[in-house]
């Protein structure tokens, strides 16, 4: 089992290192300057650039960037928050976008499994087309579709005693309550997915030899999807909350627009609007870092829920 995580943790450092490489490529040949205020001559513009070290040769700037990087200090702001720490900023609105994402996953993931399990045990009924039909519409309509249709009729519609039950924008001092919104906005993709994959490879399980077997020897229906068809039914599903869950946590863009959050994802897109480099550098690579762990983390769960995975992969 060592072996098999050390081989995946080499590729996951070497990939980084490769992405790094790439963000640095990109935004070099990005087309704009974080100086581009009419009111700048250019003599004072070569001043910033001296200032900020962005008139070095490229090969320098690099070893100035990596180094940085692996020391966790992304540079400053140069027009979001002039000379403010980049990772000062991220700070503030990282763990908003996380518990936010979060949220969504655990919620949506929960309530997919058992939606698939009703439809898996309940083949070719009502509850199985009705599990089928929300899986479809959740996956067809984007979020912010939701996120929309959410904030009118519950945020905006639902009122107790003329006041909103649940508020429509996001609200630092309530953070739970003016969360709720966005995190079903965002579960309902989760919930769709969870539900498709899972009630697919479980009407598979439930049908397969060592599951009649079991039966055979008088086990409950509750054990026996709980104990042992579950576990066998969470690989492919494993392998699809991975990416999802990096997109979660990270911050959907859109919703966080629409209801007014202070995550990263909103900084993300006013950052690429004004070039502010460092800062579109600094939550690419977060976006970069989640995703390579979140993978790495997907392997060793597969060789913890079935060891024959780790065993194919030279893992013993």
């Amino acid at each position: 089992m060592l072996r098999y995580i050390g081989k995946r943790l080499l590729i996951s450092i070497v990939t980084m290192f490769v992405i790094l490489s790439l963000l640095f490529l990109l935004l070099e040949f990005m087309p704009g300057s974080p100086f581009n205020d009419e009111k700048l001559n250019e003599q004072q513009k070569e001043l910033l650039y001296e200032k900020y070290g962005l008139n070095k040769p490229i090969h320098e700037r690099f070893f100035i960037y990596t180094t940085n990087i692996l020391k966790g200090d992304f540079g400053v702001s140069y027009t979001i928050e002039k000379n403010a720490p980049v990772s000062r900023m991220l700070e503030t609105r990282m763990p908003i976008s996380i518990r936010l994402g979060l949220q969504a996953l655990v919620f949506g993931s929960l309530i997919g499994v058992v939606l698939a399990s009703i439809a898996a045990v309940y083949k070719n009924s009502k509850w199985d087309t009705m599990t089928t039909i929300f899986a479809v519409i959740g996956i067809s309509i984007p979020s912010y579709v939701f996120a929309l249709g959410l904030s009118y009729f519950l945020g905006y519609k639902l009122t107790l005693a003329g006041y909103p039950i649940f508020p429509m924008t996001y609200n630092l001092y309530r953070p739970i309550q003016s969360s709720i919104l966005p995190t079903v906005a965002l579960s309902m993709f989760v919930i769709a997915t969870v539900a498709r994959f899972m009630r697919t490879e479980l009407v598979e399980v439930l049908g397969s030899d060592y599951i009649m077997l079991a039966e055979a020897k008088g086990l409950t229906a509750k054990k026996v999807i709980f104990r042992h068809s579950i576990r066998n039914a969470l690989i492919p599903v494993v392998t699809v909350l991975g990416p999802l869950t990096v997109g979660l946590m990270t911050g959907s863009l859109v919703i966080e627009r629409i209801f007014g959050i202070p995550g990263i994802g909103d900084l993300l897109v006013t950052a690429i609007s004004v070039n502010d480099f460092n800062v579109v550098i600094a939550i690419s690579f977060f976006y970069s870092l989640f995703y390579i762990i979140m993978a790495l983390f997907i392997d060793v769960i597969y060789g913890v829920i079935d060891p024959r995975i780790r065993v194919d992969k030279g893992g013993e």
